[in-house]
């Protein structure tokens, strides 16, 4: 499915899985005879999908013949609109997570994004024409067909009303913040993941931890960590942190099959980034590592970094560069199979490290080194792949930003943080983080520091609309800046 390809399977479990998915398509079959036409179009279609229990060279071939296969089911049934979702839901799986070129803003080329769109909203003008229940199936395929686009504000609709269409079902409740995160609306972010969680607790009363759907739950705790940090708000990312270190147990991690440590542990090592955002640098200290440092390879490389961070800000240089050793050997402990989604932990881990040098070379004022390191930083992150949410929790221009102001670079500072507020042109739309207040603080100071009192005057309303949902007070994009402003 969507979010995970059949190269994602490891080979026992992708053996068992094409041999469940085979043998259940030749019953199917067995039985057409008492389909109805629109079933009896569904088997035909999904033995396309699953035309033998062997590995294919190309699973591709399999992936186009299912969605050509849905096109006739839908032309057959138009108005039925479980049919439009899996007819949608196949030609997206032709592409999943490139249907648009994020620089040229054109849907990729050989998608179907665009006849994918214009089946869904097809399919949801009928729907509202008639007066008919929402169908929850298009509003989630419709996120993921707008969420990567250049206009992801289209769905914000499709977000609101998915959000409580099915308040059991956990990842519906979740998918609206891949919208509202595109948008600025980190509030909503953070409240929707919440309601996701809670849903999450129930399943996991009831199934427990030990099984794949740890995964789901993990992305949406992720995904309120990034929020809260957007927003200011303290005390939701480390709920969020903490939620995440918890819920995602050694053994669960220990799981070979699938390889749950590859898929999960890389969540695990977003716990230190909540401190990080909120300057808690003698808690980050403090904090032991982890026992197993193989298992949790990417969280003790990560802490490492958090704990450098925190010696190079309060000024101890000869402990933040032991730590900066440290984080070094253990990234090499770091498979190139552990992920967090989309990225590499082997990617991530790369922008750390820029981030980590930049602030050594700060703290010994090297100031053109440092700022060399955290531009690096800034555009290693812009380049990751498309994901949701960003790989790299917090913006690196908030640290260059909030450094570049503190040696008076203030017109650098201005590009940087117009850059990230989307105010220019200058990055794609996926790596603009609208009205977050740490750059709106960033920017409105660089504004007032130039006498440009009107232009400031027109932002500060929307800093103070974002400062009044911080729980904290914020003085600067980034802590690690020393002389704050009021």
């Amino acid at each position: 499915h969507y979010n995970k390809q059949w190269d994602k399977f490891d080979e026992i479990e992708r053996r068992q899985v094409l041999r469940d998915a085979y043998d259940s398509a030749k019953i199917a079959l067995k039985n057409i005879e008492n389909a109805s036409e629109v079933e009896a179009g569904l088997i035909h279609a999904i033995v396309k999908r699953h035309p033998s229990d062997q590995p294919p060279q190309d699973y591709g071939v399999w992936n186009d013949a299912y969605a050509d296969a849905m096109r006739n089911v839908y032309q057959k049934h138009p108005h039925d609109y479980d049919v439009c979702t899996l007819f949608v839901d196949a030609m997206m799986n032709r592409t999943p997570w490139t249907l648009w070129d994020l620089h040229t803003e054109e849907p990729t080329t050989g998608s179907n994004t665009l006849e994918a769109i214009a089946v869904v909203e097809t399919a949801m003008r009928e729907i509202s024409n008639a007066g008919e229940p929402e169908h929850p199936g298009l509003l989630h395929v419709y996120i993921h067909l707008q969420e990567m686009s250049p206009e992801p504000e289209l769905a914000l609709r499709a977000a609101d009303s998915l959000r409580n269409l099915a308040p059991e079902a956990s990842h519906l409740r979740h998918m609206p913040t891949h919208i509202y995160a595109q948008c600025g609306h980190y509030h909503d972010v953070v409240q929707a993941n919440h309601e996701a969680i809670l849903s999450d607790r129930k399943f996991m009363a009831r199934e427990g931890i030990m099984n794949f759907q740890s995964l789901s739950r993990a992305h949406n705790l992720h995904f309120k960590l990034y929020g809260a940090m957007f927003l200011g708000a303290s005390k939701a990312a480390q709920d969020a942190a903490q939620e995440l270190w918890e819920t995602i147990p050694e053994q669960l991690l220990r799981v070979e099959s699938p390889p749950m440590a590859d898929w999960l542990e890389g969540y695990v090592a977003m716990k230190i980034h909540a401190p990080i955002r909120f300057g808690k640098w003698h808690e980050i200290i403090e904090e032991p590592l982890p026992k197993d440092r193989s298992l949790y390879c990417t969280t003790t490389a990560l802490m490492h970094y958090g704990k450098g961070l925190a010696h190079a800000v309060l000024g101890l240089i000869s402990e933040a560069e032991k730590q900066q050793e440290a984080f070094h050997y253990a990234v090499q402990q770091v498979p190139i199979t552990r992920t967090v989604f989309n990225n590499t932990c082997q990617d991530i881990l790369a922008i750390a490290n820029r981030m980590l040098a930049g602030e050594l070379e700060y703290r010994k004022e090297n100031f053109e080194s440092a700022f060399k390191h955290l531009r690096a930083a800034v555009n290693m992150a812009d380049v990751l792949p498309y994901d949701e949410p960003w790989g790299w929790m917090q913006p690196p221009r908030h640290a260059l930003g909030a450094l570049l102001l503190e040696q008076g670079q203030v017109e650098e500072a201005e590009q940087v943080y117009k850059a990230d507020l989307g105010l220019d042109q200058t990055l794609i739309r996926a790596c603009k983080h609208p009205d977050n207040v740490w750059s709106l603080h960033g920017y409105h100071e660089c504004l007032l520091r130039k006498g440009q009192d009107r232009e400031a005057a027109m932002i500060r309303p929307r800093l103070n609309i974002a400062l009044a949902r911080a729980d904290v007070p914020i003085k600067a994009s980034c802590l690690c800046r020393l002389e704050c402003s009021s």
